[in-house]
């Protein structure tokens, strides 16, 4: 909770204007953003202005065991769904490696999700994230086209307040 003191959530808007249902924040020397101006890493928070918190430790570990990578993440994406948020499908296309992995931790309550393939016209399958899932997107899964259908409001009382955080681990640059 204190590096989100430092880093508070945010509600998002797309390029076009429309505000997301998620609310995120970020932890890493970059963080994601959306806004009139597009999708993109930047190295401080939008609404402080301050750089983003460090990456916890034990994520640091989670990336070393589980991603394959050579490098560090140097971005931990916080997304926050509350009852009702979602994700449309979408791609993790900001990176500048594609062969650097995409690895995701669920907390709180379980989400559908949403996975298909590389063409947004694949077929998709649905399979819950429960709390503690990891979710690793690498090899010819890397660009598949993935996201949040709907939360099982309910299901964990992990999050204050009711919810899922989706925290993903990435090299952006």
């Amino acid at each position: 909770m204190e590096r989100v003191a430092l880093a508070p959530f945010f509600r998002p808007v797309t390029p076009g204007g429309r505000p997301m249902s998620v609310e995120m924040t970020g932890f890493g020397p970059l963080g994601w953003v959306s806004d009139a101006d597009g999708y993109r890493y930047k190295a401080t928070h939008p609404v402080t202005g301050a750089p983003w918190p460090d990456i916890p430790q034990a994520l640091l570990e989670l990336w070393t065991e589980e991603s394959g990578a050579e490098v560090p993440p140097d971005c931990c994406l916080v997304n926050l769904y509350r009852a009702g948020a979602r994700m449309g499908l979408h791609q993790d296309r900001d990176e500048a490696d594609f062969a650097i992995p995409v690895l995701s931790v669920s907390l709180g309550d379980t989400a559908v999700f949403r996975l298909g393939g590389t063409a947004r016209s694949d077929r998709t399958g649905s399979l819950r994230l429960a709390s503690g899932d990891v979710c690793l997107l690498a090899g010819q899964a890397r660009l598949a086209h993935h996201g949040v259908e709907r939360i099982l409001s309910g299901s964990s009382r992990l999050v204050p307040g009711g919810g899922r955080i989706n925290l993903t681990l990435r090299r952006a640059r």
